[in-house]
């Protein structure tokens, strides 16, 4: 088979992979519209600020179809959290077959530790990091003012923050990987361990809210998140090593 014809066949199967993938999405989505409906859900998403506002406080829709898209928004983005699994399967299914024997026994163990890890930043975010930045914020507010956030602003900020934490408990994954392909060592991780402790706190503040709290709560997370995967790439790298010493033994 010629590079143009195994070029055309990897486009192929890419475009199958994302037809899966966005059809898995897609299903979900119609099955959460319907019930439990986006109503609930938004309201389940809302949860925590409305707790921290003032007693028979609201948000509000600006927008004159706000009030049912931020809705649709919010049961889509549940529906890709539920198929996360799946998305991910189907994408290392596409770059398995270029992995090598022994990356390839990797591959599910990193499908389902991915997801649990961003799923569990997702949950971190909303059961214990909402709960705290929005009883910060609100209890700094004058009390002349009656607060009333903007239901679009408000899915906005969950996206942004859902992401920034979803992607910050990947970092275990991250740094096994690097080491598994043998692209940085333990000691040179070690080493940057300055310089991620600094970005993790740059990070922190480009990314949540203006306030001391969130920083401090997606930055130390990085950090110690950090300091796991350099304790499990020890497993890694040993074991690579075996690997690799294997064939040298046979000769």
């Amino acid at each position: 088979m010629s590079d143009q014809e195994t070029f055309i066949s990897h486009l192929i199967e890419l475009r199958q992979r994302l037809v899966r993938a966005v059809a898995a999405v897609l299903v979900l989505f119609v099955i959460l519209f319907i019930y439990p409906g986006s109503g609930y859900i938004y309201d389940l998403l809302a949860a925590p600020l409305m707790s921290a506002l003032p007693e028979g406080a609201k948000m509000i829709a600006t927008g004159v179809i706000t009030p049912f898209m931020v809705p649709v928004k919010v049961t889509a983005l549940a529906a890709f959290l539920v198929a996360l699994p799946y998305v991910l399967y189907q994408a290392w299914a596409f770059v398995g077959p270029g992995l090598y024997e022994h990356e390839k026994r990797l591959a599910l163990p990193l499908v389902i530790a991915s997801t649990v890890l961003f799923l569990s930043g997702v949950a971190f975010c909303y059961f214990f990091v909402f709960q705290k930045v929005f009883a910060f914020i609100h209890g700094f507010a004058p009390k002349s003012i009656t607060p009333a956030p903007d239901i679009e602003a408000y899915f906005s900020f969950v996206i942004t923050m859902f992401l920034a934490f979803g992607v910050t408990f990947e970092i275990p994954i991250v740094v096994i990987v690097l080491v598994r392909m043998g692209l940085v060592s333990i000691a040179q991780l070690k080493d940057a361990r300055p310089y991620v402790i600094v970005g993790a706190f740059v990070i922190a503040a480009v990314v949540t809210p203006p306030d001391v709290l969130s920083q401090f709560m997606l930055a130390v997370p990085m950090c110690v998140l950090y300091e796991a995967g350099l304790f499990f790439a020890r497993f890694v790298a040993v074991r690579r090593d075996a690997e690799t010493a294997e064939p040298a033994e046979t000769r």
